[in-house]
């Protein structure tokens, strides 16, 4: 599969790229755990079916040392025992967040409660905007057939300055 364009080579699309990267340098600074930030980001590009970034996102996690047997029961959380409620909490936000067209009520009250009781307000300013920003990605690169299978954790640190 061939991308439909390249970003990286578009004046208008690097500065776009090098926004959202900056929007990311922020995420990952957070509080937010980083076992957490990757879970969360890998179940939105499962759902989504964006390649490049469940590539991106199992490797970076694989790289900062989650196991894989976590990052191989990302996609049945529920039926899995391997996460913690915290985490349990972010996932379940992030696939109401993502499923938004299919959930016409948006992330329920319940779902809502659970973050609430695990995570302070710049972590839930941080998961919140993370799930904005990662199905944002997805779509970009779901649009554009960006291919997973060639990342590398790190390719794109020098993105954000």
């Amino acid at each position: 599969m061939e991308p439909r364009i390249n970003l990286m080579t578009n004046e208008i699309g690097v500065k776009i790229a090098k926004r959202i990267a900056n929007v990311g340098l922020v995420i990952q600074q957070s509080s937010l755990p980083t076992s957490t930030q990757e879970l969360v980001a890998l179940r939105a590009s499962q759902i989504n079916g964006c390649g490049l970034c469940v590539d991106m996102h199992t490797k970076e996690a694989a790289a900062a040392g989650e196991t894989a047997v976590r990052l191989n029961l990302v996609a049945a959380w529920r039926e899995s025992t391997v996460f913690t409620e915290a985490e349990r909490a972010a996932l379940a936000l992030t696939e109401e967040g993502t499923r938004l067209a299919d959930a016409h009520h948006g992330v329920s009250d319940e779902t809502w409660a659970q973050v609430r009781k695990h995570y302070d307000d710049d972590q839930i300013a941080a998961l919140v905007s993370l799930v904005a920003m990662i199905n944002a990605a997805n779509r970009l690169n779901v649009i554009l057939r960006n291919p997973g299978g060639i990342y590398e954790p790190g390719m794109f640190t020098s993105m954000s300055s």
